[in-house]
């Protein structure tokens, strides 16, 4: 079965205010404040909980990369407390999944994400039974961009690895399909449009809109 698999955080759903909102949590917890804006900061938010602790670490002085170790598991833990206030799934994004479910394709997720925090997530937006597969970070011994966690979001997806390919938005997601050997569909519609254009992806999509024609011209 031909199957397309999603990232999560800035392909699916813009998450970035929940996770700025952890990651300043801990740094309030130090003193700090806010130290993190989430219109500002938002692609490095897309990045993941350690991106963003030591973007607002790079901000003060005196704390180095034991403290974004320290802090990690409290920002998870807070994460986790209030993970759905600010996320919204992107317009057209479970239309696109819906149409390419009635063509016979398989849709899944593989995300660096904990795979409980973004079974919590999808379970929270009501869009968890929509995908036949979701691997998190922490799923299996390796993650994105190791091509396994791609390769294993299709099977259990039940689709065929051959003719699969990974809608994303970053260059994690294009170096996993570029590992995996199958076509990359990066959306730049979240922060940083320019950056996503210069990952020379196999397509790019400016909506869901676009997403099904693009699919058949990649893998049929």
């Amino acid at each position: 079965m031909r199957t397309v698999i999603f990232d999560l955080d800035g392909t699916l759903a813009d998450t970035s205010g929940d996770l700025i909102a952890a990651a300043n949590t801990c740094f309030r917890g130090l003193g700090l404040g806010d130290l993190l804006d989430p219109v500002r900061d938002a692609a490095t938010a897309l990045r993941g909980g350690r991106a963003m602790l030591k973007l607002g670490f790079s901000r003060v002085d005196g704390f180095g990369a034991d403290e974004v170790d320290r802090q990690y598991p409290i920002l998870l833990a807070a994460y986790a407390d209030d993970i759905d206030t600010h996320t919204t799934l992107y317009p057209g994004a479970m239309e696109a999944v819906a149409r390419l479910k009635r063509d016979g394709y398989a849709v899944g997720i593989a995300t660096n994400k904990p795979e409980g925090l973004a079974e919590m997530l999808m379970r929270s937006l009501g869009v968890r039974t929509d995908f036949a597969s979701l691997i998190g970070a922490d799923t299996l011994p390796v993650r994105k961009p190791d091509p396994e966690h791609h390769f294993e979001a299709v099977r259990r997806a039940g689709g065929d690895p051959r003719r699969s390919l990974l809608v994303g938005d970053t260059a994690t997601d294009r170096d996993t399909s570029r590992n995996a050997g199958v076509p990359s569909v990066l959306v730049t519609f979240g922060p940083g449009r320019e950056d996503v254009l210069a990952l020379e992806s196999d397509a790019t999509i400016d909506s869901y809109g676009e997403l099904h024609d693009v699919v058949a011209r990649l893998i049929g």
